[in-house]
């Protein structure tokens, strides 16, 4: 686990108390957050699936299908996570991602202590609604995307960010310790039926069950859920809520991005912003928008630019505060070449689309281009697959 994370999820503040860079107070490492910069938009109807599927980049019918193949003699109400995906421009550009929950039904409603029966009737044919969590700052240019691209589908596509919330429960104890011993009382909320105990809990709320799902992008990323939003999250203790910047920063140190500030709009290829290797993506679904691309690029198999983690430091190697915003150049100081752009900043860290070769190269020395006392240190995620790199390191050598 990156060292910053691990310290301010050690000594996390509640949310809004003080500044990042303000000393906090000790608190466990179990944290959750209010996201604030998402927002919650509805898919209802009887093609309110297929529709979905047949824009975003992954298999969406697949996914929402495992709902019920838990057991083979129960309905699971959902499934262990909810699907992950992008809508893309017809270049393959990104445009907007998506976390898209199906809702339990009606006879699978978990009630206020979290008890449901055994058994249920699953649901015939596809779902009837799903909820998709989404960037807060798009909301209704998404909403009115998608509008376009209904024409006679049977859906209705509404905001319902005032009913409901997204929120993210992270950190080192929820990823790293055995569900079993971390949080004993998980265990004896809501129902198993083959969904992870750890993941699994429920608030009441406009008739529908909610629970922690499991982050479809990366373990280390622990769990997400979209709750009423005049509910507070079981298992979220008032000492536990974090401001949101904290789960900024826990994805800024996994070389995560989210949302299309992160993700530029209109201009990101998916696979360099990582999006493949975060599960957004299926190779084997039929079309989608933007697939001519995204195929031809994956089946190429070299991406020569990814988004990186980065770190900025002076020149004795302290971490320096504040010193980079977004859009500021990284060069490679024996060259003078630019070799990627600076595209989130938070504190000492942040987020980078860099070229690999020279970023990866060792003994390579990256400085920030309008600001020769910053060097930026690029960091190589341990989630990455081995073969992003080899592949490159052969071309290399072959060259």
């Amino acid at each position: 686990m990156p060292p910053l994370a691990r310290r301010l999820l050690l000594h996390a503040l509640p949310r809004g108390a003080r500044a990042l860079h303000t000393p906090p107070t000790p608190t466990p490492g179990v944290l959750a957050c209010r996201l604030a910069s998402r927002a919650v938009v509805r898919f209802a109807g009887p093609e309110a699936a297929r529709f979905l599927h047949s824009l975003l980049t992954n298999d969406l019918l697949s996914a929402f299908a495992a709902s019920g193949a838990a057991s083979p003699q129960r309905y699971a109400p959902t499934p262990n996570a909810p699907a992950y995906a992008a809508l893309l421009t017809s270049q393959g550009r990104f445009l907007y991602d998506l976390f898209l929950y199906r809702p339990p039904p009606p006879s699978q409603m978990l009630d206020r202590t979290g008890s449901a029966p055994e058994t249920g009737e699953a649901p015939e044919g596809d779902p009837q609604e799903v909820l998709a969590d989404v960037d807060a700052a798009e909301v209704d240019d998404l909403v009115a995307c998608f509008k376009r691209y209904r024409l006679r589908s049977k859906v209705e596509i509404d905001n319902v960010s005032e009913n409901f919330a997204c929120w993210q429960r992270f950190g080192h104890n929820v990823v790293r310790t055995d569900p079993s011993t971390q949080e004993p009382e998980a265990q004896s909320i809501g129902w198993g039926q083959g969904v992870d105990h750890a993941g699994e809990s429920a608030a009441q709320g406009n008739g529908h069950g909610w629970q922690w799902l499991k982050d479809p992008r990366l373990d280390y990323l622990g769990y997400r859920g979209i709750f009423p939003a005049d509910t507070i999250p079981p298992l979220v203790e008032s000492d536990k809520e974090a401001d949101e910047r904290h789960y900024q920063l826990w994805r800024i140190e996994n070389g995560v991005a989210e949302g299309s500030t992160e993700i530029p709009k209109g201009e990101a290829i998916p696979l360099e912003y990582n999006l493949a290797g975060l599960n957004a993506i299926s190779f084997e679904k039929g079309c989608y928008i933007g697939q001519e691309l995204i195929a031809r690029t994956h089946h190429r198999g070299v991406i020569r630019k990814r988004l990186m983690p980065m770190k900025f430091v002076g020149e004795n190697g302290q971490e320096l505060e504040q010193a980079v915003t977004p859009g500021s150049e990284v060069v490679d100081e024996a060259s003078g070449k630019k070799i990627g752009t600076v595209n989130t900043a938070l504190g000492s860290r942040g987020m980078g689309l860099l070229r690999l070769e020279e970023a990866l190269k060792p003994g390579s020395a990256l400085r920030i281009g309008d600001n020769r006392d910053v060097r930026v240190h690029a960091i190589k995620p341990d989630w990455w697959p081995a073969e992003w790199t080899q592949v490159l390191q052969q071309q290399s050598a072959a060259a």
